[in-house]
């Protein structure tokens, strides 16, 4: 200890997670004054940490988001062969979800809400993702998987085909009927298939009778 003072940064970490509890509390946001009247703290030292209103919240963000970034690095920097590259991004990425769903259904069903209302705060985090995946798709492409697809393409098919592993909401109504197994299925099939190439599905003109 040194007579400096608090140190900033671990007081950063106390306040967030004091408007954590408060959010998960009363399920709604969570204001700088109410931060401040609710959780004991002096006005002016939380203003002092949080300039901006939305700075609390970012802060907040960025804590629910910190374990997926240390994930996605993680994954990334391994040399695993790109389909269990690719599992290992979406599957640990869910398992911290769903510890997080059945531990609290409650609070994570107000932080899925929260996460709607302001997406525009959130959205870093999601491009983010989206950047590291196509790291993931050109290394499998490199690879020759999913041929003649632009990166951009497959990005998307992808996160449509995995979506209910990746939205948090998802969980809310779909918990057990998810799993890693399945998810396992669906990249295998990502492997074994997916491409540029025009295999009749869309070959038909309009429905007709059997």
């Amino acid at each position: 200890m040194t007579g400096a003072g608090p140190d900033p940064a671990s007081e950063k970490v106390r306040l967030v997670r004091a408007a954590m509890r408060m959010i998960e509390q009363t399920g709604h946001d969570v204001t700088r004054a109410a931060l401040a009247s609710g959780g004991g703290f002096p006005r002016a030292r939380v203003e002092a940490i949080f300039p901006e209103e939305t700075d609390l919240f970012d802060a907040i963000v960025e804590n629910w988001f910190v374990g997926h970034i240390a994930i996605m690095e993680e994954v990334l920097a391994t040399d695993l062969p790109p389909n269990r590259k690719m599992f290992e991004f979406f599957a640990r990425r869910f398992v911290l979800q769903r510890e997080r769903f059945r531990a609290d259904p409650a609070a994570f069903r107000v932080y899925c809400e929260l996460g709607s209302v302001h997406f525009e705060r959130v959205r870093s985090y999601v491009d983010l993702a989206d950047h590291y995946l196509c790291e993931l798709i050109a290394q499998a492409q490199a690879e020759g998987a999913f041929e003649g697809l632009a990166i951009d393409e497959a990005l998307s098919l992808i996160n449509q085909m995995v979506h209910p592993y990746i939205f948090a909401e998802a969980l809310t109504y779909l918990d057990h009927r998810l799993s890693e197994e399945k998810l396992g299925r669906i990249v295998d099939t990502l492997f074994a298939g997916l491409c540029a190439a025009d295999r009749g599905a869309r070959g038909v003109k309009g429905l007709r009778a059997a």
